[in-house]
């Protein structure tokens, strides 16, 4: 592969070197773009500390992809979010402010993981809602792989809770 490897990040153009192709996603964003809200953990896919969502298409719904085993190649014309694409300087994102008003997270390492994991369920929630009453299920395969180290699932998962209800069948929202 000798051309460029063109796709976006927080919505920007990025491209990547042909020499970056096997790079794993997590190290292009810390060594070639200075983001480093996304975290490394175990490098192996298992905790998801790691995670960001992804979208192949503008339309498309949003995905979560495991940045540590994910290479460059892999991202070719597609879009990437990472923690830093949450909130700005001047309002919290709804699911960051739910994490601080619910304590969710303790030493914060995993908490990028558990936002972009949350953040692409929320755009499968908006698009194809569920009744209320499978919230937790959803919740849980979207999120119930990230793992936490201090133990933090419980405050994580009733601050998700709390921003996704409304976009449940029954739950508020009328979409």
């Amino acid at each position: 592969m000798t051309q460029p490897i063109r796709f976006h990040i927080n919505d920007k153009p990025v491209q990547a070197d042909a020499g970056d192709a096997d790079m794993a996603l997590i190290d292009f964003l810390h060594e070639r773009q200075d983001l480093t809200g996304t975290k490394f953990c175990c490098g192996i896919g298992v905790c998801r500390a790691c995670t960001v969502a992804t979208r192949e298409g503008g339309d498309d719904v949003l995905e979560k992809t495991l940045s540590c085993s994910t290479p460059v190649s892999a991202v070719e014309n597609m879009s990437i979010y990472t923690v830093e694409s949450l909130g700005s300087e001047q309002a919290l994102a709804p699911l960051q402010q739910a994490f601080l008003e619910n304590f969710s997270f303790q030493c914060g390492y995993c908490a990028p993981g558990f936002l972009m994991a949350a953040t692409a369920m929320l755009s499968h929630l908006k698009r194809a809602p569920v009744p209320a009453s499978q919230l937790d299920e959803v919740m849980e395969t979207w999120v119930g792989g990230n793992l936490c180290r201090c133990t933090g699932y419980v405050r994580y998962m009733e601050a998700i809770r709390k921003v996704a209800l409304p976009y449940a069948l029954g739950g508020g929202v009328q979409l």
